[in-house]
């Protein structure tokens, strides 16, 4: 009995210090070698060398000056990463319905001359709640407030977006998407 409780006890040392030492820190160590901006967090920096964001993770952006992200589900404030998770409203909850209804009044209000469609996405929240794309339908439907807000001419607008574009991986698995804070920073340069 005692020597099957020494192997027992001897075993887990063994594999907690394996699985939550070792291993741990060979991950850690090659992410930091082979892949260094990504591990540590994706981090943009801004204009004073600040970090400006991380682009792996929404902003809230309200000024009509910028393009405006997706809606966050997060608790206590918006794109919070340590609170991630979506509503889990489905298409019927009142809730759900309420915000849309807000949310598109608020897109109309920032851009009265604006009457096409609004994109889905600019209405809707992700699964994460964290999401910093939105679809290239949604950046240029902002276009017009943001260029009127800037004082810029809207080709050029639409030109950045353009180029702001990032294609599905591979061609096929996703979707294409714009980065809102990727965008945003490039707005910032242009003036």
């Amino acid at each position: 009995m005692v020597r099957t409780i020494k192997t027992a006890f001897g075993l887990f040392i063994f594999f907690t210090l394996l699985t939550g030492l070792a291993y741990p820190l060979l991950v850690t160590g090659a992410a930091q070698i082979l892949f260094p901006r990504q591990a540590n967090g994706s981090l943009l920096p801004a204009i004073d060398g600040v970090p400006a964001g991380s682009e792996l993770i929404g902003q809230p952006f309200n000024e009509p000056q910028y393009f405006w992200g997706r809606l966050s589900a997060t608790v206590d404030h918006p794109y919070n990463a340590a609170a991630s998770g979506a509503s889990n409203y489905s298409a019927l909850n009142e809730n759900l319905q309420e915000q849309t209804k807000i949310r598109i009044a608020a897109l109309r209000t920032a851009d009265p001359d604006n009457h096409a469609p609004v994109p889905v996405d600019l209405v809707t929240a992700s699964a994460s709640g964290l999401d910093p794309h939105i679809s290239p339908a949604a950046a240029f439907f902002q276009a017009p407030r943001v260029a009127r807000a800037r004082g810029l001419n809207e080709k050029q607008i639409e030109e950045l977006i353009q180029q702001h574009i990032e294609t599905p991986f591979l061609g096929i698995f996703g979707e294409a998407r714009v980065n809102i804070l990727l965008l945003n920073l490039a707005l910032n340069s242009l003036q």
